[in-house]
């Protein structure tokens, strides 16, 4: 494959993954503007509500003025007010990086890889700027400069993983400086926080398990009062089909609630309402059908979720207890034990943090300003849990390898 080959390859690979992008919101919306409104309304409107859900899909801040009508039927104070939608809808970014791990795969597989890299890094930028430039509106103008970079950063992010990955058997300078550097580390320091990294990952990635199978069974749970929720809003067969693929896009965000939720400080639909393991407190709530799913006043048994946390640090210090061992041998002592505990606090906390900070912004005017979770109270509550349960895991793991340990000169009898 010669250059201009490559280049126009890497070019329709980022052509492909924008058009996917903007085409899936897109398609139900061309067929609710034919089925519904008879090709009557100009269709420029519903292009732009697609590039506008893509946007916020990479949590590009939009701005958003409603008509009299709608504010009116809203029944919000100060819904008439323009305000800015900065929530990400994670399900469609998610969708943009693993498009872009599988566009970067194909272009490190050319011959020309660096050109093709950087055109398609490139062209998607390009394409950004003319998508977000194409759907500036007054009722909706969403950030010109936030739509060019954001959804760019997120598709180098998973482009560049694509490129690793088909590359990971070649010599990389970079890797190799940052190896030397680690290199040069004592024993010990390596060893705490590479079990620390292990362990901290682990311990966030099983609260994040937990609470997908949670929301799962609410959704399971609650079916009948999401149907009765669907009813009510007297939406067509497109209408509700464009609804279920918009709630599709937010399932990340209420997966990431329903972890922050397990870890104790829970989430927040619209300011001054809360919905923990210990009790919820909501007052008016927009009917979307996926919010029937929540939990309504407080549980007897509601604090048995904050076990999970507590399990899950656990058991990633119990598995990971056997490589400090293996490392450590003679200095596994109590304070490395405990460092590493910390080290896996730290590590759980912040992953757990950022992804609430991620799903959490404002979805609307007045009280929907503030939607989601509180990343600080998140990433704290869950680094402290973390932190204590994996030293404990750690301490037990390392006791019962010392137990088990053949003592020094003992001799095995054979019958």
């Amino acid at each position: 494959m010669n250059r201009r080959l490559t280049a126009l390859f890497a070019a329709f690979e980022a052509l492909l993954v924008v058009a996917i992008g903007v085409g899936i919101p897109l398609a139900p919306l061309t067929v609710l503007w034919g089925a519904q409104f008879g090709f009557g309304v100009d269709w420029g409107a519903f292009w732009r509500a697609s590039v506008d859900i893509w946007l916020i899909g990479h949590g590009v801040d939009v701005t958003v003025t409603l008509d009299p009508t709608t504010a009116a039927a809203l029944g919000y104070p100060g819904a008439g007010d323009p305000f800015t939608i900065t929530i990400a809808a994670l399900g469609l970014g998610m969708l943009t990086l693993m498009l872009a791990v599988r566009a970067g795969r194909r272009v490190a597989e050319t011959r020309y890889r660096a050109l093709g890299q950087i055109v398609a890094l490139a062209t998607f930028a390009l394409l950004s700027f003319g998508v977000t430039f194409s759907s500036l509106h007054p009722l909706a103008r969403p950030s010109l400069v936030q739509g060019t970079l954001l959804p760019t950063l997120v598709f180098a992010i998973g482009f560049v993983i694509g490129v690793r990955l088909t590359r990971r058997h070649e010599d990389d300078t970079s890797t190799g400086r940052i190896r030397d550097w680690i290199a040069g580390w004592s024993p010990r320091a390596r060893a705490i926080v590479a079990t620390g990294l292990r362990a901290g990952a682990t311990a966030a990635a099983g609260v994040v398990l937990a609470a997908s199978l949670a929301t799962a069974l609410a959704i399971a749970i609650s079916y009948a009062k999401i149907i009765t929720l669907y009813e009510s809003l007297h939406t067509e067969v497109v209408g509700g089909f464009t609804l279920t693929l918009g709630q599709l896009a937010f399932i990340p965000n209420v997966v990431i609630w329903t972890a922050s939720w397990l870890v104790g400080p829970g989430f927040a639909i619209g300011t001054g309402s809360n919905v923990s393991a210990l009790g919820t407190q909501l007052g008016p709530i927009p009917a979307i059908p996926l919010l029937g799913a929540l939990p309504t006043g407080s549980y007897a048994f509601g604090f048995v979720g904050l076990l999970v946390p507590v399990i899950a640090g656990f058991l990633a210090g119990a598995l990971v207890g056997p490589g400090v061992r293996r490392r450590l041998g003679a200095e596994a002592s109590g304070s490395a034990v405990l460092l590493t505990g910390l080290a896996a606090g730290v590590v759980g906390g912040v992953i757990l943090g950022m992804l609430a900070w991620a799903s959490s912004g404002a979805v609307g005017p007045g009280r929907l300003a503030h939607v989601g979770p509180d990343p600080w109270a998140v990433g704290g509550f869950a680094a402290l849990e973390f932190a204590l349960a994996t030293t404990i895991g750690l301490a037990a793991s390392l006791r019962r390898a010392r137990a088990t340990q053949p003592t020094p000169g003992a001799t095995t009898t054979r019958r």
